[in-house]
């Protein structure tokens, strides 16, 4: 069986195909007004047999769904009294001091939100069920307003779900898509509940649409879909539950970046994936760090996903003078049409053109020669911003790259420093198309000792979707006091979640054999607001005592302890593409390409040597300045670095030691 990863990125949209014996690797510009377009252009050029294939792809259209409010017309059905509630939403406030703050709108109109005579008690007990009567009612409201997905939100159907399931029986006949929170998100707190089952319904039918005319338009359904927590799922599942794809393609980078560097033997690194519109960073220490809960466009999501911090400084971010007359960078991207200047159709000016200005990208070699850049009509703009700025338009494009660095330095402190990590000790594996021309001066300025660039780092988050494993995530609250006898009474609560985790997955495709359940309990202290999660083992009572200390630098074992949620992952191993190690002696000297280039650092002009990355001898050494080129990326080494390559073609970069007379 051939694999293919595909990721659609802002600007480029990447594939990584593996054949059983070698790694092919291509890029085509993203097709914005119709992702799919860019996906069946690079599967054309690539000339592989579709029905042969199995393609894993990471989408952003679930994200952009979202960001640009472009989703279903979606309604609300909860419990008379509470049709408020993802309005009103929590007290806390991302900016506490800012007195202009403007909330986003909830993505259910008032008027859409409708609430039904029902309750269910906090034991679980039915009171007062649905009446066939008021479900017609819903019906015929539905009809009349064009309601494309409906939201089923009750209070406590994570103790007993049948009036969400009655509501969801009976709206299914009529066509309508359904997310019922109690197949969503079965867990406490309303707010958080409703919120990432509203999520759900207003990007499922968009989602759903999108991948059934990839599946039309390719002749085939052997395609799965990454989620943000880091495995793959069933088109059929990414069709119900959409939410769990707002993050694939980033989750994507975090997978292949983990397994590049535990071929090396390193085992704590930053992720750094500098895309065309964005920057996703992550850290990992021994493994993947995941999280129950994050926010997009203001909206909570309360799904496990990747740990990772995104800011808008990609290649294709927008260099702007702000009312204040400072320079600044992002969020805004020029995207993949029109692109940079560079690209020949923009006419502001990017990350990209000032990296093309200072000498960091050999026009020669973009793309593998296959893309021509318009360094002349960067010159033009670049001159028309700096004259703006009052400097020089050298200066400028400096300074377009420092507050980009800028804005990604604080991005990776938000994952290490704030938590509590100290970034000195971890390695900077730096990926994405532009990720290696800003890493030796990002990890310069956070201190950090050396780099891991990934052979063809340009795709990775492509390959890391070809070696993603299937995974099925599932929770349960329980609000439960435990003791010593907790274990036992644990165990039984969790066997539910393992038996359909494992069904799910064997339904997959995926032997028994290669099935791995990992389970993990929310506990805190009786009265506490906030969790903390830990692995469920027979000692997890004093594994829980030691992580509070250890988070909080307090813990009171005379204090009662409940555990809130039960967590199990399902993961279904699947069969990865292997990265080979090069033969020794197979290429005879390290080679330069062409002549030196002019590339400026640091207020200087510098004569830097051009290499091909894929005709670079293995164990070879490396010293900057020099440009690393290879068809999807580029790597600049700055001055006081070196380079070597390691056995699996990494560039494993470090500063240079300098010896000092006497």
């Amino acid at each position: 069986m051939i694999v293919l990863g595909v990721d659609i990125g802002g600007t480029f949209t990447d594939f990584v195909l593996f054949d059983g014996k070698e790694l092919k690797v291509h890029k085509v510009l993203s097709t914005p007004h119709n992702p799919a377009e860019a996906v069946f252009n690079g599967i054309r050029s690539l000339g592989v047999s579709k029905k042969q294939t199995c393609i894993i792809h990471g989408s952003t259209v679930a994200t952009n769904t979202l960001l640009e409010r472009k989703g279903a017309k979606v309604a609300l059905i909860t419990t008379n009294g509470f049709e408020d509630v993802i309005e009103i939403g929590r007290q806390a406030r991302s900016s506490l001091y800012d007195l202009f703050i403007c909330r986003e709108s909830p993505l259910v109109s008032q008027e859409l939100r409708w609430g039904v005579k029902e309750r269910v008690t906090a034991t679980g007990e039915v009171v007062s069920g649905i009446k066939k009567g008021d479900l017609k009612k819903i019906s015929t409201k539905l009809r009349r307003q064009g309601i494309e997905s409906v939201a089923v939100c009750f209070l406590f159907s994570y103790k007993n779900p049948a009036n969400e399931e009655a509501v969801m029986n009976g709206l299914q006949q009529s066509g309508i898509h359904v997310s019922a929170s109690c197949r969503i998100l079965p867990e406490y707190r309303e707010y958080e509940r409703f919120s990432t089952t509203v999520v759900n319904a207003y990007v499922s039918p968009v989602m759903s649409r999108y991948i059934t005319s990839l599946e039309d338009g390719l002749g085939t359904n052997s395609i799965s879909i990454m989620q943000s927590n880091g495995g793959s799922a069933s088109t059929g599942n990414a069709k119900r539950k959409a939410v769990n794809c707002i993050l694939s393609g980033p989750a994507g980078g975090v997978i292949g970046a983990s397994e590049v560097s535990k071929l090396t033997g390193i085992k704590k690194i930053i992720s750094f994936d500098m895309g065309g519109t964005s920057t996703d960073v992550s850290l990992c220490d021994g493994g993947i760090r995941l999280t129950s809960q994050t926010v997009v466009s203001g909206m909570p999501i309360k799904i496990p996903v990747i740990d990772m911090n995104t800011v808008g400084a990609g290649g294709g971010s927008l260099a702007y003078i702000d009312p204040g007359g400072a320079l600044r960078v992002g969020p805004l991207s020029a995207d993949a049409d029109p692109g940079p200047v560079c690209y020949g159709k923009g006419k502001k000016i990017t990350v990209t053109d000032a990296n093309l200005f200072l000498g960091r990208i050999s026009p020669e070699h973009f793309l593998g020669g296959r893309m021509k850049l318009e360094a002349d009509m960067v010159s033009k703009c670049m001159k028309v911003l700096a004259k703006k700025l009052g400097m020089t338009p050298v200066k400028a494009a400096e300074g377009i790259i420092d507050v980009a660095n800028a804005n990604m330095e604080r991005a990776i402190k938000v994952i290490s420093v704030e938590k509590g990590f100290d970034v000195r000790d971890y390695a900077l594996v730096s990926f994405g198309g532009a990720g290696g021309l800003h890493a030796c001066e990002l990890a310069g300025r956070l201190s950090m000792k050396k780099i891991l660039v990934p052979k063809n780092a340009g795709v990775l988050s492509a390959w890391g979707m070809t070696v993603a494993d299937i995974v099925k995530d599932y929770s349960r609250s329980v609000l439960l006091k435990v003791g010593e006898s907790g274990y036992r009474e644990l165990v039984k609560l969790f066997k539910p979640l393992e038996s359909k985790g494992v069904k799910d997955v064997l339904s997959e495709g995926v032997g028994k054999n290669r099935i791995k359940i990992e389970n993990s309990v929310d506990m805190r202290y009786m009265g506490q607001a906030h969790e903390l999660n830990l692995p469920f083992k027979k000692s997890f009572l004093d594994d829980f005592h030691k992580l509070h200390k250890r988070s909080y630098g307090y813990a009171n074992r005379d204090y009662s302890i409940e555990v809130v949620n039960i967590r199990v992952r399902v993961a279904g191993k699947t069969r990865k593409p292997v990265m080979k190690r090069r033969p020794k002696g197979s290429l005879a000297k390290r080679k330069v390409i062409g002549k030196k280039v002019k590339c400026f650092f640091r207020g200087k002009w510098l004569k830097a040597d051009v290499l091909d990355r894929n005709r670079v001898q293995k164990r070879s050494r490396i010293n900057g300045p020099a440009l690393i080129v290879e068809d999807t990326s580029t790597t600049f080494l700055a001055p006081e670095y070196i380079c070597n390559i390691d056995d699996y073609d990494n560039l494993i970069i470090e500063k240079r030691i300098l010896k000092h007379a006497g």
